[in-house]
C-alpha cells in the first residue's frame, strides 16, 4: 500500500475498555490509524454510565474524560450498530484490519442454591441496570433484543412490596445496591436517575438490608472510601456483630499484607462499637454467612443461611449452623461474568475469550488481526482505571504485529460504512451523542436537577433523531 496508508481498527464496545484502546491507539504516532468504536446501545461508556451508581457523580464523571476521547480526528463512534445481528464478526473483520473486542462480563453469576429462580431474587446487573437507566431493563414494546430479561416494571413491584432486602457479596457493586435500596426518593433527587425509577423509589418499602459475607471481614473487595459512606447515611443505623470481627490466622495475616483491608476492619470496628439510634431504616453486614437455601412458594419470603469457617486447607467450610433470615428480596452480587459473541472465540470454564498479552487465540494459534480488552479478556476485577493498563497491553501487541507485518493495512477506509448503509443501518455518531446528552441535562434542568437519564431506546432515539443518518460519509 501507499505510505501514510491508515490501518482501519474497529473495538467492539464503548465502554472504558474499549474507549481507552481507542485513546491509546489515537495517541501514539508511529502508525496511522483510523478507529471505529461500535456499540449495540444508542449511547457511549458501558458501565460508566449503567454500572456506577448514580449517587457517585465523581466517578461517573470520567465519562467526560472518555468523551474526549471519542472527540479525537482518528476516532468514531458507531452507536446502535448490534456486531453479531447487524453483522456477523466475519463480515466486520472483512471491512477493517484489525478488530479489538472489548464488550465487557454481561451476565452475572449464579448462587447454584435452590429457590434462586423465585420472583424476587434476581441479579445485581439486573438491579444496577434499573437505577441506572439501562434500556434492557427499561425496554420498549417493540425492543426484543435485551442483555437483562427482568423488566423496570417488574423490579418496581418488587420495590413496592418488599421490606426486607438480602444482598449477596462484600464488593463495592453490593454497597451501591444496599446503599440505593435503603434510601429514600428525596436522598436521590440531586442524582441523574430516570424520572420513573425515583417515582418507584418514592413507594419504596424497604426497611432492612442485609450484606451477606461468605468470609471475614478481613476478606472483603470493598474499597474504604465505599464502606465509610454506608455509615454516614442520615437516618440509618449500621449493625456489625463484634464477634464476626475476631481474626483467624488467616484473616491477621490478610489484614497485615493489605492496607485496603485493614482500614476496612477498622471502619467495621467502629461500627460494631457504635450505640444504635433507634432509626427507622438498618442496614447488617452479617460475615461467615453464606446461603445456602431461597425460601417460598410463589414468592420469596426468607433465605436459609449457614455459619462459615475456613477450614485447616484455606477453603470457605460451612459449620452446620442454620437459621431463616425474613426478606422479600434477594440481590445476588458475587460477580459478573463474560458472554460468548457468535463468531468469537470463548472459554466457557472461565467466561473469557482466550488470549496472549490480547492476542486472540483461534484454532490453537494467535488469529492474525483479533486482539481483547477489558473484562472480556481478563475477568470483572479491578477498578475502571485497570482498564487503561490493560487497554494499553493490548494495544501493544497490536503495534508490535503492525511492525512485525502480521498486520497490513489493505486500504479499507470507507468499507464498514458502506456495508452498514447497504443494509440500512446508520450509526449515531459523536453528534448523536451530543445532542441526547443535551436532551438529559435540558431534561433535568426543567425538573430543578442536573439532568435526568433518558432510560428508553426510543426516548435516547428520539433525542438523537437529527443526527441519526449524519455519520455516513
Amino acid at each position: 500500500m501507499a505510505a501514510g496508508t491508515p490501518y482501519v481498527i474497529a473495538i467492539v464496545g464503548a465502554g472504558p475498555s474499549g474507549i481507552y484502546a481507542a485513546e491509546a491507539l489515537s495517541q501514539q504516532t508511529e502508525v496511522p490509524v483510523e478507529i471505529a468504536v461500535i456499540d449495540r446501545l444508542p449511547v457511549p461508556f458501558g458501565l460508566v454510565r449503567y454500572g456506577v451508581a448514580p449517587d457517585h457523580e465523581s466517578i461517573r464523571s470520567i465519562r467526560n474524560t472518555l468523551e474526549r476521547t471519542l472527540e479525537r480526528p482518528e476516532v468514531r463512534f458507531y452507536g446502535d450498530v448490534n456486531i453479531g445481528t447487524d453483522l456477523g464478526i466475519e463480515e466486520l473483520r472483512s471491512t477493517v484490519d484489525a478488530v479489538i473486542y472489548a464488550y465487557g462480563a454481561g451476565s452475572d453469576k449464579r448462587l447454584d442454591i435452590p429457590g434462586e429462580d423465585l420472583t424476587g431474587s434476581i441479579a445485581a446487573a439486573e438491579f444496577v441496570g434499573w437505577y441506572c437507566g439501562h434500556p434492557d431493563v427499561h425496554p420498549d414494546v417493540d425492543q426484543p433484543d435485551r442483555d437483562i430479561p427482568l423488566t423496570a416494571a417488574a423490579i418496581d413491584e418488587l420495590i413496592s412490596s418488599s421490606s426486607q432486602a438480602v444482598v449477596v457479596g462484600v464488593g463495592n457493586v453490593a454497597l451501591d445496591v444496599a446503599r440505593v435500596l435503603i434510601k429514600s426518593a428525596p436522598e436521590l433527587t440531586d442524582t441523574d436517575m430516570p424520572d420513573d425509577v425515583l417515582e418507584s423509589h418514592a413507594h419504596k418499602g424497604i426497611r432492612e438490608v442485609r450484606i451477606l459475607g461468605r468470609r471475614g471481614p478481613a476478606y472483603t473487595a470493598f474499597t474504604t472510601k465505599e464502606l465509610r459512606e454506608l455509615g454516614q447515611l442520615p437516618g440509618v443505623d449500621v449493625f456489625v456483630a463484634p464477634d464476626d470481627l475476631g481474626l483467624d490466622e488467616s484473616s491477621q495475616a490478610v489484614l497485615e499484607r493489605n492496607k485496603v483491608a485493614a482500614r476496612n476492619m477498622t471502619v467495621l470496628r467502629e461500627w460494631a462499637e457504635r450505640t444504635p439510634t433507634g432509626a427507622a431504616r438498618r442496614i447488617y453486614l452479617d460475615f461467615w454467612t453464606r446461603p445456602t437455601k431461597i425460601i417460598g412458594t410463589d414468592r420469596v419470603t426468607a433465605v436459609e443461611v449457614e455459619r462459615t469457617m475456613i477450614s485447616p486447607d484455606g477453603y470457605v467450610a460451612g459449620t452446620g449452623e442454620t437459621h431463616k433470615v425474613p426478606a422479600q428480596l434477594v440481590v445476588r452480587s458475587v460477580g459478573y461474568r463474560g458472554r460468548a459473541l457468535p463468531g468469537v472465540p470463548y472459554d466457557d470454564s472461565t467466561g473469557r475469550v482466550p488470549h496472549a498479552e490480547g492476542r486472540v487465540i483461534r484454532d490453537h494459534g494467535f488469529s492474525a488481526d483479533e486482539y481483547v480488552t477489558g473484562w472480556i479478556k481478563r475477568g470483572p476485577t479491578g477498578v475502571i482505571g485497570t482498564n487503561k493498563s490493560d487497554a494499553l497491553e493490548t494495544v501493544t501487541s497490536l503495534l508490535a504485529d503492525i511492525s512485525d507485518g502480521a498486520v497490513v493495512a489493505r486500504g479499507r477506509s470507507g468499507d464498514l460504512d458502506r456495508l452498514l448503509a447497504s443494509r440500512g443501518i446508520y450509526p449515531l455518531g459523536i453528534g448523536a451523542w451530543h445532542r441526547i446528552d443535551a436532551a438529559e441535562i435540558e431534561l433535568g434542568l426543567k425538573q430543578g436537577r442536573r439532568r435526568t437519564t433518558l432510560a428508553h431506546r426510543s426516548e435516547l432515539l428520539a433525542a438523537a433523531e437529527e443526527d441519526h443518518k449524519s455519520n455516513v460519509p
